[in-house]
């Protein structure tokens, strides 16, 4: 009998790459069951702010996954990213970060006021921070300098060889493990390697439960250099660095961008020091993964993963994971 329930996917990262994701698979469902699990290390700005403040999860990245996975992409949306641009205490914040700090102070746990925030949103999916446990990042540098926190890491200029957690061991949400065992897509990226992709990984749990799902999984490679973070990564660099801290091979495919960035585009990027980033797709069917190729850069002013063709992608993968869990070709 013909399995005709939702797809199941599980995306993994944070930030702006994640949440185009997410704005893209909104439109799949219901016929795609989504959920997100989002880094939790973010110190900087209005969310590194409430950290210090109230001791709580930092709300930046799940806000902006709300907002993605939002029924009502107009008002609501709107306020919840809504950024004071004055007022003693209140410049720079944005509402969504101080509605979740204050739901979280009322209820007394993140996840449930993550959770009651997504119903006021009426999100198309399912949001869970990587870990309950109030983290932070260090990164060990090229010249052996260990750095600690997001925002430091992200400006360094020294090439990344390693990132920790600290604390070393934390413990992820039983509803997210439970999701990517019941996967039939799993998906990393894009986004920023060391500070919103990898984090995930660290967290104890994470990595064997990927291992163990009979979903695929795949990894969407940046289209760009960051600087501070991967300059001059190659694809396949990539995927070291996520098999490194992962521990153990996790990865089916690589998916990468074949769509031409512009000359002009190029140049801008190129005086901040940042270049496309090569597919070197022979190192990656060395390392015994699949490629698969699309047309997902599109740019208006920055270049991002287009949320359309991205989730157009991620839902294949899915079709492919739920005949393999079906024993079907």
């Amino acid at each position: 009998m013909e399995d005709t329930s939702p797809l199941r996917v599980v995306v993994i990262g944070g930030g702006t790459g994640l949440s185009a994701v997410l704005e893209g698979l909104k439109h799949a469902a219901p016929a795609v069951d989504i959920t997100a699990i989002v880094t939790v290390t973010d110190d900087g700005g209005s969310s590194g702010r409430l950290r210090r403040e109230f001791d709580v999860l930092p709300p930046g990245d799940i806000r902006n996954c709300m907002v993605a996975l939002s029924e009502d992409s107009s008002l609501l949306s709107r306020l919840f990213q809504y950024r004071f641009q004055s007022g003693r205490g209140l410049k720079g914040h944005s509402f969504g970060n101080l509605f979740l700090t204050a739901l979280t102070q009322i209820m007394g746990d993140f996840p449930d006021a993550v959770k009651a925030s997504s119903e006021v949103l009426k999100i198309a999916g399912h949001i869970y921070p990587s870990t309950t446990s109030n983290v932070a990042i260090e990164a060990t540098l090229a010249n052996g300098a260990r750095v600690v926190g997001e925002t430091r890491i992200s400006r360094s200029r020294q090439r990344i060889k390693r990132i920790h957690l600290i604390p070393r061991k934390v413990r992820p949400l039983g509803a997210a493990l439970s999701a990517i065992a019941e996967a039939d897509a799993i998906t990393l990226g894009p986004g920023s390697l060391f500070t919103s992709v990898i984090p995930n990984l660290l967290v104890e749990g994470i990595p064997s439960a990927i291992s163990r799902s009979a979903a695929v999984k795949a990894y969407f490679v940046n289209l760009m250099w960051q600087p501070g973070e991967t300059m001059n990564f190659r694809a396949s660099d990539h995927v070291r660095a996520i098999h490194q801290h992962a521990g153990r091979k996790i990865l089916d495919y690589v998916v990468v961008n074949i769509r031409p960035i512009p000359l002009a585009v190029k140049k801008r990027y190129a005086r901040q020091a940042a270049l496309p980033v090569e597919n070197d797709v022979d190192a990656i069917y060395q390392m015994g993964l699949k490629v698969m190729a699309g047309k997902l850069a599109h740019h208006t002013g920055k270049v991002r993963h287009d949320p359309g063709a991205t989730a157009a992608v991620v839902v294949k993968l899915a079709r492919e994971g739920r005949r393999r869990k079906n024993g079907q070709p």
